[in-house]
This record gives structure tokens, C-alpha cells and sequence, in this order.
């Protein structure tokens, strides 16, 4: 059994994926949600609701060496954001605060909607990030509490994250929705698994002493437009007929790029939309 230890908070489909990916290179890992019945097998439970400022009853005794903020809004307008992203964070490093020795790193997972590039343009990491919408703000928000803590942290801006549970645009496409050719509507995804994969890529880079950066972009290697990726799976799955009235409907069009993760060395499993739905459909994923 490894004697490096992390911390999950907001152990849900991703950070149970990490979970699972940490055990199985013998990490010790505890994960933090309102129900850890639906914890996987081997991470050691702590019961929070992010919104309060007391400390679980079961916060371990030693603050863990890696920790992962990787929560969900449960509530999708401002308010959410704030309390999910930032309060929430808080109360975190409170706590780790109280716990004497801090991590060795924070990872804090955030959302490419920092970005407002709508053009088509391509985007890394040194990209400006000027958010129109209150997501991306409050996001921008809580990544400079993140790498403002006193802990040496790293942002992970992960792109839309598809797999199976998150099959917004299958549903679509089953029921024949059209979507627009021109201009193209450049769309970025990461399988869940990969996006699980990147951050403990990442943690174990850290452990065996590599300098990584102050942020990640966490995206597949194929930034498609969205006709393409709706005209591949028609193809696919066999459909054949178009809705008279309904659109898949979305906003902006940038393609962000993965080359600083892969300049690390890190692979996704799922290089491009092709390789996922294809294993979603297939149940293998």
C-alpha cells in the first residue's frame, strides 16, 4: 500500500473515476459528498454539504498530501456557482487550515467557460479568459482563491465532459436535430474517464517530483465542429430522419488545445469523439 494519500472533494461521476484510477496504483483516497453510499469500493467516506462551515466529523485526522475540488453546482444560476466554486472552497482550506501540514498540491477543476472565444480561434492555456456569462466568472473567481491559498495548486479547465449518464447529444441526435453547417461550430469534449485519467496524470507527475504548470486545459485531441460530430453519428447509429423544427442549439465556437497536457506526457484514451461514443454505445465505457 502507497503512503501518498488525496483528497477528493466532490466525488461524483469524475472524481469517482480518479478514485478508482488512484486505488488501483495504490493511493490512499478518501472521497467527500453529501451521499458516500455511492462512494466506490475502498475510498474512506467523509459526509459534508459544501455550504456549511463545519468541519465533517470524519475529516481525517491527517490532511491528506493531494487534494482534488472537483464538485458539481447543484444549483444552475449565480448563487450555485458561488456556493459550489468559491464558498464552498473556503470552507475547504478552513479546514485544511485547521489540520495543521498543508497539501503538497491542490488540483482545482474548472470549466473552459472561462474562455469567450467564439470565433473559431484556437485556445491554450495562455488564452485571455473573459468570461461573458456568470459561469465563467465565477469560475475565474475560484481559481484565484485556488491559487491564492498558500497550497501549490494547478487549475484543470476541462471542456465538455461526455460519457455514459451524459448523453445530452445522442438524445439529440436519435430524435433528428439539425444543426447549423456554416459557419462551423467548433464544440471541445473529454471523455469522463479521460478527464479522470489527466488529473491523476497529473497528481502522479507531482509525486515523483515534476514542476508542473499553474493550469491544464483538459480536451481530447480533435476539436470537431459540431456538424461533423452530429453527421458522424447519424452515420453511426443508423438515423435517417430529420426533425422538421428542432435544432441542436449552442453557443460559440473556439477549439481549445490539449499540447501542454501531452507535452507531459499524458495521453487521452479517447482521442476524439469517434473513439468515445463509439465506446458509450458499445457499453465499454
Amino acid at each position: 500500500m502507497s503512503d501518498v494519500s488525496a483528497l477528493i472533494v466532490g466525488c461524483g461521476d469524475v472524481g469517482s473515476r480518479l478514485a478508482r484510477q488512484l486505488l488501483a496504483l495504490g493511493w490512499q483516497v478518501s472521497g467527500l459528498r453529501r451521499s458516500v453510499q455511492q462512494l466506490p469500493k475502498g475510498v474512506e467516506p467523509i459526509a459534508a454539504d459544501l455550504s456549511g462551515q463545519r468541519m465533517p466529523a470524519d475529516w481525517p485526522e491527517r490532511n491528506p498530501d493531494y487534494l482534488v475540488y472537483c464538485v458539481a453546482a447543484s444549483q444552475h444560476d449565480e448563487a450555485g456557482y458561488q456556493a459550489a466554486y468559491v464558498a464552498g472552497l473556503r470552507h475547504v482550506l478552513a479546514w485544511l487550515q485547521r489540520g495543521g501540514k498543508l497539501p503538497r498540491r491542490l488540483l482545482f477543476v474548472s470549466s473552459s467557460s472561462v474562455f469567450a472565444q467564439k470565433d473559431g480561434e484556437w485556445i491554450d492555456e495562455t488564452a485571455s479568459t473573459e468570461p461573458e456569462g456568470y459561469s465563467g466568472k465565477v469560475m475565474l473567481e475560484a481559481e484565484q482563491l485556488a491559487l491564492g491559498s498558500g497550497i501549490p495548486a494547478s487549475v484543470v479547465r476541462l471542456t465538455g465532459i461526455y460519457g455514459p449518464g451524459r448523453e445530452w447529444l445522442l438524445s439529440q441526435v436519435r430524435q433528428g436535430y439539425r444543426v447549423a453547417e456554416q459557419p462551423p461550430l467548433y464544440g471541445n469534449r473529454i471523455h469522463a474517464e479521460d478527464a479522470a485519467s489527466l488529473l491523476a496524470y497529473l497528481l502522479q507527475a507531482d509525486a515523483r517530483g515534476v514542476v508542473l504548470d499553474d493550469c491544464y486545459i483538459g480536451v481530447d485531441d480533435d476539436p470537431a465542429p459540431l456538424a461533423d460530430v452530429v453527421a458522424w453519428l447519424r452515420g453511426y447509429m443508423g438515423v435517417t430522419e430529420w426533425s422538421d423544427d428542432q435544432r441542436v442549439r449552442r453557443t460559440g465556437s473556439k477549439r481549445c488545445s490539449n499540447a501542454r497536457a501531452k507535452a507531459l506526457g499524458w495521453v487521452p484514451q479517447y482521442p476524439s469523439y469517434k473513439e468515445g461514443y463509439a465506446a458509450i454505445l458499445a457499453g465499454n465505457s
